[in-house]
């Protein structure tokens, strides 16, 4: 009867093997380095009003546009031309920055945004959201977006105010080197415009990780089981569960902590994502964005990644990094320079 047992679990580790194996080998590829740089913004400029797909006229006068501020932006930058007001001085050459060449396409469409609600744009906050529009703006995830032209703009004349911070807790994670600007690492993926939009995926029995190059972050999302931490677990880029469904992988993802809420919505947030190789450069990405607190019903957008021709490198940033000390730096000169104002407006002349 041992010998039977025996012969009996052997028997059956083979067949776990054997399924093991039947399993692997039916799971979807998605393993490499992609990237999505893109011209395409998140949300679609005003002048393509319903439509989600540019024209061929509309497509060559952007890429051309975008190849000449290139050439441009390389030029060597005059000391003493306008400030960054004027639109022509800003903080990095172009040559610098990576925000991609070439508008998005989707099944060979080009695309004029890459949420595709009816007209491009994040749904309003419904009646009895807490959230306004302008606090949803807030909370955008990344303050930047590309124009027309592949120039970098600003979301709203307010995000253009100049900040103080009292202390390093009060700055983004972004400005602290904790996770990317932008909304390259948590849910929904976004491009950040500027640069570094990145990712390695590897594809494990328990878990695909996505590591994504800014700021050096690595995505786990567990497969084997759809249940999520409990409620008060709350991780950056929230709690990841994933499984196959055919050559897709799905992806869901809830518990995102309030630092990194998506246009307000954090505390019942769920992101679904799908994965899907659709050629051998090409990797198909789609997502549907729920909040039951913030919005009335389920809405998304897509995209596809492209193979990177290359390895994605550390990014080195870290906290307190230079630009932190002179962040503060900048906002306890403008206290002071606020502090001697009124000496200054009462002294005699």
């Amino acid at each position: 009867m041992k010998i039977i047992g025996m012969g009996l679990a052997v028997a059956l580790a083979a067949v776990a093997l054997d399924a093991s194996a039947a399993a692997e080998a039916r799971r979807p590829d998605l393993e490499g380095n992609w990237t999505n740089a893109t011209m395409t913004p998140q949300t679609r400029p005003a002048q393509y009003g319903p439509r989600l797909v540019m024209t061929p006229e509309e497509v060559a006068k952007v890429e051309q546009a975008a190849q000449a501020q290139v050439e441009r932006g390389n030029q060597r930058t005059d000391p003493n031309a306008p400030t960054i007001q004027d639109g022509t001085v800003g903080g990095y050459n172009r040559g610098f920055l990576d925000p991609g060449m070439q508008v998005m396409r989707v099944r060979g469409e080009p695309r004029t945004s890459l949420i595709t609600t009816p007209d491009g744009q994040i749904p309003a906050p419904h009646a009895a959201s807490k959230l306004t529009a302008q606090q949803m703006r807030a909370f955008s995830g990344s303050p930047y977006y590309l124009d027309q032209y592949g120039a970098a703009a600003l979301f709203g004349e307010d995000q253009q105010t100049a900040q103080r911070f009292d202390n390093p807790e009060e700055m983004s994670l972004a400005d602290r080197c904790l996770t990317s600007f932008g909304r390259n690492g948590p849910p929904p993926m976004f491009p950040n415009g500027f640069y570094n939009n990145n990712y390695s995926i590897v594809q494990g029995t328990d878990a695909v990780v996505i590591v994504v190059e800014m700021v050096h972050d690595a995505r786990v999302i567990r497969l084997g089981s759809r249940q999520h931490q409990p409620p008060h677990l709350r991780p950056w880029f929230g709690d990841s569960v994933g499984w196959y469904e055919g050559d897709t992988l799905v992806v869901e993802t809830t518990n995102f902590p309030r630092s990194q809420a998506f246009f307000g919505a954090w505390e019942d947030l769920k992101v679904t994502e799908r994965f899907r190789r659709v050629a051998k450069d090409r990797l198909a990405y789609a997502f549907t964005v729920e909040a039951p607190s913030v919005w009335d019903k389920p809405w998304g957008g897509e995209y596809e990644f492209a193979a990177l021709d290359g390895q994605v490198y550390e990014y080195a940033c870290h906290e307190g990094n230079y630009a932190m000390p002179g962040i503060l730096g900048g906002s306890r000169e403008a206290d002071r320079a606020q502090a001697a104002a009124p000496a200054k407006a009462g002294a005699a002349p």
